[in-house]
């Protein structure tokens, strides 16, 4: 699935708990309090891949995204806030409701100004392949994603993705958080680079050997994603090239068989009227 496609089916999910949530009772505090941790839980881990993949991807690929990669940083930041209240809060307390109402009149006009605006820009500016190698590292990305807000770390690159990979591992209670950083923030610059069709000089993981393998590990795996895209269209490539020898040569032998055959038609005709 497509970078874009993907960060769209993101924007249906949580549409769609939106309008759970909305069309809940007054008093339904439980069933409001489980739509709203599906919220905070979908919407963390949406912004921080985009913060950590596509916005970086973008701002270093398409012509004029500067400033509205920058409105949708901020547009983000006030959104992690509005979560990190809702984190934990009472879903009785007289503010519960009204903050659940801001934060999807936030959400929605952000989610209509990138499918309106932000999303053509990158369709039009990247080709297919690249759109797929960025959809796989978003996928990549989202396995050690953070899981809960965190509105005061790091928004942008490098800081973005180091803090992202710490907060997102300790959020699902898992390890080798250096090495998850480490490996994350070089295959983004990777995906930049091989965008651009430019060479970047490979960068060492450093601390210890499982840091180092974890790190080799995370960008190892974003790269076979791309590596395996590229051979696809270089098999397929590859197959268009041979069927279309195979093609011309039978054409050719045809069209010799037809020519000898006519010649011996005509010779024998020949030879009947002597």
């Amino acid at each position: 699935m497509d970078a874009i496609t993907l960060l769209r089916e993101d924007h249906k999910t949580v549409q769609q708990l939106f309008k759970r949530f909305e069309q809940a009772g007054d008093n339904a505090h439980v069933e409001k309090r489980q739509i709203v941790d599906r919220i905070i839980e979908e919407l963390s881990i949406h912004a921080a891949v985009e913060e950590q993949v596509f916005y970086p991807v973008a701002r270093a690929t398409v012509p004029g995204a500067e400033d509205i990669t920058l409105e949708s940083l901020e547009e983000h930041h006030i959104v992690k806030w509005l979560l990190s209240e809702l984190d934990g809060l009472d879903p009785a307390s007289e503010r519960f409701n009204a903050k659940v109402t801001v934060l999807i009149e936030n959400v929605r006009h952000h989610v209509k100004e990138e499918e309106t605006e932000f999303f053509p820009k990158v369709r039009n500016a990247l080709g297919r392949t690249e759109l797929a190698d960025l959809g796989r590292a978003i996928e990549e990305a989202k396995k050690s994603a953070p899981t809960h807000p965190h509105p005061r770390a790091a928004d942008s690159p490098p800081g973005n993705a180091v803090v992202g990979a710490i907060t997102g591992v300790l959020d699902r209670v898992g390890d080798n958080i250096s090495g998850i950083a480490q490996g994350g923030v070089t295959a983004v610059q990777d995906l930049v680079a091989r965008i651009l069709n430019n060479d970047r000089p490979k960068v060492s993981p450093t601390g210890s050997t499982m840091t180092r393998a974890r790190a080799r590990n995370v960008r190892s795996g974003a790269s076979a994603a791309t590596t395996g895209v590229q051979q696809t269209a270089s098999s397929v490539k590859t197959g268009v090239a041979t069927a279309t020898r195979t093609a011309k040569s039978a054409s050719k032998k045809s069209a010799t068989t037809a020519k000898r055959a006519v010649s011996r038609t005509a010779a024998a005709t020949a030879g009947r009227r002597k």
